[in-house]
């Protein structure tokens, strides 16, 4: 993995990273009043486990990135890492500032759908770079059960 890539790779990331920090708010009157799983985690959880997998995404990436043998090559796995950095960061605006639960359950299954095509370009690019994008998926998993969740228990919002 080179710097440069990486370099471009961690700044894309932590764009995304912070664009759904700035539409988040669990502390809103609106989101309190709605009727979560008892497993939802405390809003603590979410940061400290956003935080290492956006820095396994920007290493993935990179290493999926630069493991490509010429530019072209490359074209269609940044397109791929640009579309999913761009539903990453779509789902919190429209869960909470929208306040759509639905419309983001709908936007995380095209978010997951962007995640499966991540992983297999990088994992077929680099080994380590797939196996680092496998919590990404995990908790992108259980985000798609806990806004479904929501959603399901909060029929009119």
């Amino acid at each position: 993995m080179n710097g440069p890539t990486f370099a471009k790779t961690s700044l894309a990331t932590a764009g995304a990273a912070a664009l759904g920090a700035a539409a988040t708010s669990p502390g809103s009157a609106w989101y309190r009043a709605l009727d979560k799983p008892a497993w939802q985690p405390p809003p603590a959880a979410f940061s400290a486990v956003w935080t290492p997998l956006y820095a396994s995404i920007a290493f993935a990436a990179a290493r999926g990135l630069d493991a490509g043998s010429d530019d072209r090559r490359r074209r269609r796995p940044r397109r791929v890492f640009a579309v999913d950095l761009a539903l990453d960061a779509g789902w919190t605006p429209l869960f909470f500032r929208a306040r759509r639960p639905r419309w983001a359950l709908a936007e995380i299954a095209a978010l997951n759908a962007a995640n499966a095509a991540l992983l297999s370009h990088a994992r077929r690019a680099d080994r380590l770079a797939g196996a680092a994008l496998l919590p990404y998926l995990a908790w992108t998993g259980f985000a798609t059960a806990l806004n479904a969740a929501i959603a399901a228990r909060n029929p009119g919002r």
